[in-house]
């Protein structure tokens, strides 16, 4: 690979931007985390490239992302439930998701459509941004990080360093979790009837068109307020779910704003908010409550499960052979045990000089 190397954006699809982890510690003076909305995906996807965990990746919506490399041989990986084609000079191929691919001078990487979520991960062996108070992730509103702090958009360049010569595959995706969404009561559980948070959990909702990195706002039963639908403005973290005066609830997401004058009934755990996240519009979901220690446990939990995944990696050959695959599969057709019972020379029986057959 060579260090000139850059991977063009042809088409940003939906929308889509550079993220990282997140921009950590500062909501204090009213700046979000930004960031990934699955950091399941970004973990993923850069493992299968060869990059840290937390490094820079594009984030994408909805399929039509599109990407070409330039100036020499560049490694993509994509995580998520995508259909992904690469245009080449020998024509279109179909790329399974959840692995890494050394693409040549003037191949392109097509996310077409997605087959389950709204969010797929592309990974860029080497990828390297300018970090902007502690992050490169995208905040658009505010102008921050990624590229001149805008979303992606054609013809802009993301520069790349050297990587490894290693192209690698996840064997098995994360399990799809068809669950409800787990909350945490509260804060302002109180500014709301008693009705109210047994109507949230035991009725079903669904994804609005009204849904983005900011937030998602849901159709379902209004949730009443006790009294006033304001409150004095307060913090707010990914995942609260504030309810203003017409009982819609709305789930805060990563680039929500820091604070807010609107009741919070709940919190989303966050180990589930990445799959609200990536519901389309329209699909339901319903809620359940947990209380904050057992959100804690979940989020162990996950972690543990996580880890146990991304050690499940593996190499791929150059030619993008499994090579654990190709180990565990019956190379020979017809191969059969010479002591098995049905393959054992047949007994024979003393006829005066001569040995026949027992019948």
């Amino acid at each position: 690979m060579t260090s000139h190397a850059a991977l063009e954006i042809v088409a940003p699809g939906a929308y889509a931007s550079l993220q990282d982890g997140g921009r950590r510690g500062y909501r204090r003076i009213g700046v979000p985390w930004a960031g990934v909305l699955d950091p399941r995906l970004m973990r993923i996807a850069n493992a299968l490239a060869g990059n840290a965990e937390d490094a820079p990746v594009i984030e994408c919506f909805d399929g039509g992302l599109q990407v070409a490399v330039r100036g020499g041989a560049l490694r993509v990986a994509v995580a998520g439930d995508a259909n992904v084609e690469v245009d080449g000079r020998d024509g279109r191929r179909n790329l399974p998701s959840w692995r890494s691919v050394t693409l040549a001078e003037g191949e392109r990487l097509c996310i077409r459509r997605m087959a389950r979520g709204r969010i797929a991960v592309v990974a860029v062996a080497g990828l390297k941004l300018p970090a902007v108070m502690g992050s490169a992730s995208t905040y658009v509103r505010a102008g921050l990080g990624g590229l001149d702090g805008r979303a992606l958009a054609p013809g802009m360049r993301l520069p790349v360093d050297t990587g490894d010569g290693v192209d690698r595959a996840l064997p098995q995706p994360p399990l799809a979790d068809a669950g409800p969404i787990r909350i945490v009561p509260g804060p302002q559980a109180g500014h709301f009837t008693d009705e109210a948070l047994q109507t949230l959990l035991v009725s079903e909702y669904r994804v609005t068109a009204e849904a983005d990195r900011m937030g998602i706002r849901l159709d379902g039963p209004r949730l009443a307020h006790r009294g006033a639908a304001e409150i004095v403005s307060d913090a707010t973290v990914p995942g609260s779910i504030q309810v203003p005066g017409n009982g819609r609830p709305i789930v805060l997401l990563a680039d929500a704003q820091t604070a807010g004058g609107y009741p919070k009934i709940a919190t989303v755990i966050t180990a589930d908010l990445p799959r609200l996240a990536s519901l389309w519009p329209g699909q339901a979901l319903r809620f359940a409550a947990v209380t904050a220690d057992e959100g804690a446990s979940i989020a162990r939990a996950s972690e543990a499960e996580m880890r146990a995944l991304l050690a499940t990696i593996r190499p791929l050959l150059p030619d993008g052979v499994d090579l654990a695959v190709l180990y565990g599969a019956n190379l020979v057709g017809g191969v059969v045990h010479a002591l098995a019972p049905e393959y054992r020379p047949l007994p024979f029986e003393q006829a005066g000089d001569e040995r026949s057959p027992r019948p």
